[in-house]
């Protein structure tokens, strides 16, 4: 099944409208919906982050966590499943800090994407339309945060920028 992949800035709504997708999804066929989880709660900040996600999810969502193996949750996924992978950009930043292949992983997760018979809506930030980021692992992370999602764009069946919690079809 083909996929949705999300796009915005930081605090855009991105993942409030995608889980607005799996929500109507899920009570379309009666499923529980997923939420595919990349961030690591390695200081207090980020996991208070993580607990008021969850929070405002609610107790009808199951979660999977999935900082670096993200093809293989996608991969276990079922053909009545519907689910939110939030977020790529996360995930790439937990890869960039392994020193990993992020072309490797990226066609890794296209292609699982691409397998999968269960919905997916895929959320990534858009971060290239900021100032030039003044370090070299902070430009690194741009430029392949930039071509990850031009490679999962050209993917997905359907794109939506979102914006001010406004959401924009871009594809198709």
């Amino acid at each position: 099944m083909a996929f949705t992949l999300v796009i915005g800035g930081a605090r855009s709504g991105k993942s409030a409208y995608a889980s607005r997708i799996a929500e109507a999804h899920a009570r379309e066929t009666g499923v529980c919906p997923t939420m595919i989880v990349t961030a690591e709660a390695l200081d207090a900040e980020m996991a208070e982050r993580i607990a008021a996600h969850r929070a405002d999810r609610g107790e009808t969502w199951s979660t999977v966590e999935a900082p670096r193996a993200l093809a293989q949750a996608v991969t276990a996924l079922e053909g009545a499943d519907v689910a939110v992978l939030d977020c790529v950009t996360l995930w790439l930043s937990n890869h960039l800090l392994d020193d990993a292949d992020l072309a490797l992983e990226v066609s890794g997760l296209v292609l699982a994407l691409s397998l999968t018979p269960a919905q997916v809506v895929v959320v990534t930030n858009e971060v290239g339309q900021g100032v030039v980021p003044d370090n070299a692992l902070a430009r690194q992370f741009r430029d392949e945060a930039g071509r990850a999602n031009q490679v999962l764009a050209a993917a997905a069946e359907r794109v939506v920028l979102v914006t001010a919690g406004l959401p924009l079809t871009l594809k198709p």
